[in-house]
């Protein structure tokens, strides 16, 4: 009896290998662009801003994200008064933090800019990855928040990101970055909950919980707009 427990056991698990090398990691990612609102619907999105608050060590923080595909990418952080901000374009990148004792907008280095254009999509790297050339694999599955998610790795010269899809509502529960800038290692992770969907059709993440060099940040949106009227002039280094 006990023999047949663990042939049973065995079983089980062959099959849900099976179940996943069945699908390619092409399949995986068009049902996950379906579930969050289709192709022809994001191919309809040129913009997202978002705004929320930004928890960090105890501390909440006015955050707002501003998107505009292909142009910028820009973040603000609010925090005593002051403004801390972000920006990468197309051409360059620059960062402002009083924090840090500086009152003028400084240059990112080049490196940095170029990996950093990866967030010049408001439709997320998954959409039309191949045209920014990325190559996908599907990596089998990985337990997480209890769930057996799909693991799909992105990669390219000095950029790897992997994605922890639901098995279940094909969102992403999580997604990994690894990065080499400098000749220095770089990790990100995040964690994305509270799906919901936009007036526009697509469905986005209200709260993320993010780790990167140590630094934990908990980000809850309570406005998100897409395809809102942007000028370009926001991304302009001041």
């Amino acid at each position: 009896m006990r023999t047949h427990k663990y042939l049973a056991s065995f079983l089980l698990v062959f099959l849900g290998a099976a179940a996943c090398l069945a699908q390619s990691p092409d399949e995986i990612i068009s049902k996950h662009i379906e579930a969050i609102g289709g192709k022809a619907t994001l191919s309809k999105v040129n913009s997202i801003y978002m705004e929320g608050v930004a928890s960090v060590m105890g501390n909440d923080l006015p955050t707002s994200v501003t998107i505009l595909n292909g142009k910028g990418y820009k973040t603000k952080t609010t925090f005593n008064g002051m403004d801390i901000i972000n920006c990468i374009t197309d051409t360059a990148g620059w960062m402002l933090n009083p924090m840090q004792g500086g009152d003028n907008a400084v240059s990112l280095p080049a490196e940095m800019v170029k990996v950093g254009k990866s967030a010049l999509d408001a439709r997320g790297e998954l959409y039309n990855f191949r045209e920014k050339g990325y190559t996908d694999s599907l990596l089998g599955r990985e337990n997480v928040e209890g769930k057996q998610a799909y693991k799909i790795k992105l990669s390219q010269p000095g950029m790897e990101i992997f994605y922890f899809l639901d098995p279940d509502s094909y969102y992403i529960l999580k997604m990994e970055v690894k990065l080499s800038i400098g000749g220095r290692d770089l990790d990100n992770i995040t964690t994305y909950s509270n799906y919901k969907k936009t007036d526009a059709g697509i469905v986005l993440p209200y709260s993320s919980a993010m780790n990167t060099m140590g630094y934990d940040v908990q980000m809850n949106y309570t406005k998100i707009e897409v395809n809102k009227d942007i000028d370009t002039k926001v991304f302009m280094k001041p």
